[in-house]
């Protein structure tokens, strides 16, 4: 009996026991040197596409991650070589900077220091006091502040011990009032203050040749408008004695 006619007669043989006909199995197909297709070899195939899948897709974002993490490291790297190129330029720089020189100049003119005198050498201050100055002027019949400053009484060392009354600006110090206290000069009272006085003055010098004003003079407080007065009264006693 031939190959074919065996499988034949197996196959109605077998169909006959179990009442129809039923799939060849996996002896038949291997009798021809072939497989029997089924569900398993498919959901394997299946299996083994999606696991390749995965695989792949695994393989590609580690090899992104690899990437990332090695361009993160090179900027680092490429940041650490950087600010260490900075520094040996910075080191190299302060090394090489060279001491700048000593060099002492002598000047070209030579000044010689000089004493400027205030011509109050030979003078005591026997008062002082801040004060504020004003003259009036009659021509437009108004009170111009002269300036603002302290107010001297100086006594001569030589001449007989005369008293003058020197009064100089602030910061300038330039003269604003200077004249010897007359026994004839008359203090009065300002209208309105107590802390002020007003009086005529002859031949005051402050800007050079001898100029008769009216002048005021106001303080800080009635306190020292006092000691002025009381002061002034002495000079005034001295300088008709002299």
């Amino acid at each position: 009996m031939s190959q074919e006619a065996e499988v034949t007669k197996a196959a109605s043989s077998s169909t006959e026991e179990s009442g129809g006909l039923k799939p060849p199995t996996a002896s038949v197909f291997s009798m021809f040197g072939g497989k029997k297709p089924g569900k398993e070899n498919k959901t394997d195939d299946a299996a083994t596409s999606s696991a390749s899948a995965g695989a792949g897709a695994a393989g590609a974002a580690a090899t992104e991650a690899e990437s990332g993490a090695a361009a993160v490291a090179g900027t680092g790297a490429s940041a650490s070589a950087l600010n260490s190129s900075v520094s040996k330029e910075k080191q190299s720089g302060e090394e090489e900077t060279p001491e700048s020189p000593d060099v002492h100049y002598e000047p070209v003119v030579t000044l010689e220091k000089v004493e400027v005198k205030t011509m109050e050498e030979n003078e005591d201050v026997i008062f002082k006091c801040r004060a504020k100055l004003f003259r009036f002027d009659g021509e437009n019949k108004e009170w111009k502040e002269r300036g603002t400053g302290d107010v001297k009484f100086l006594k001569s060392k030589e001449g007989g011990g005369k008293v003058r009354l020197l009064m100089r600006r602030d910061k300038t110090l330039k003269v604003c009032a200077n004249h010897y206290i007359s026994p004839d000069y008359v203090l009065k009272p300002n209208v309105g203050s107590d802390r002020s006085w007003v009086y005529s003055c002859t031949a005051d010098v402050a800007e050079g040749d001898p100029e008769a004003f009216t002048f005021a003079i106001r303080f800080g407080n009635k306190e020292n408008a006092e000691k002025f007065k009381e002061e002034f009264e002495k000079a005034q006693h001295l300088n008709k004695k002299n």
